[in-house]
């Protein structure tokens, strides 16, 4: 039983680490560090850079969400605790 615990932490946490790497490329990648060579494309008449810095981190994070909770799913249908 322990390992099954353990097994299901640890699957777990990679997910959680993931889902935080993504989160930091959305948020400081695209909005802040990267903005100035994504400033070049424009989406709407508005550089890139500036658009992810106001709403399309807003859309990553909503995407996001829910690509966690159905991996999340994933993880607890292979663990049998759904």
């Amino acid at each position: 039983m322990a390992e099954n615990k353990d097994a299901y932490w640890k699957d777990t946490l990679g997910l959680i680490i993931k889902v935080l790497i993504v989160w930091f490329i959305i948020s400081y990648g695209a909005g802040i560090i990267f903005a100035g060579a994504l400033d070049s494309i424009s989406i709407g008449g508005y550089p890139l850079g500036f658009w992810f810095a106001q709403q399309g981190a807003i859309y990553g994070f909503v995407a996001l969400i829910f690509i966690y909770a159905k991996l999340m799913a994933g993880i607890d249908e292979k663990h049998g605790v759904h």
